[in-house]
């Protein structure tokens, strides 16, 4: 899983049958800084990501796993849309904690 922002979206005219309704965003892969990293690419979204949104995305097979049970021909999809990350690293080389917001800690 990879982080990256939606910098546009894609309008088709003809398309895989597979793909028809489903919406293709253009992404740009982002280093932890929020710096772009990369090439931009294209990925199926699964979950209602607009432009400007930070999103996570995968790869490869796992891709089309988040459209299960449909067959969906694709080697990139937006799994996730992120409400929070770590701004700044700290002078250890750490990023700050984020709370559990579940109310519990762990062991």
């Amino acid at each position: 899983m990879q982080l990256a922002r939606v910098i546009g979206n894609i309008v088709a005219t003809t398309k895989d049958p597979d793909l028809i309704g489903l919406t293709l965003l253009v992404l740009q892969p982002l280093s932890p800084d929020r710096e772009a990293l990369g090439s931009a690419f294209v990925a199926v979204d699964s979950v209602g990501a607009g432009a400007g949104e930070e999103v996570f995305f995968v790869r490869g097979r796992e891709a089309a796993l988040a459209f299960l049970p449909q067959q969906v021909p694709t080697d990139a999809s937006v799994i996730g849309i992120c409400d929070q990350w770590p701004t700044a690293i700290t002078s250890t080389g750490t990023a700050p904690r984020i709370p559990n917001l579940r109310g519990r800690r762990r062991a």
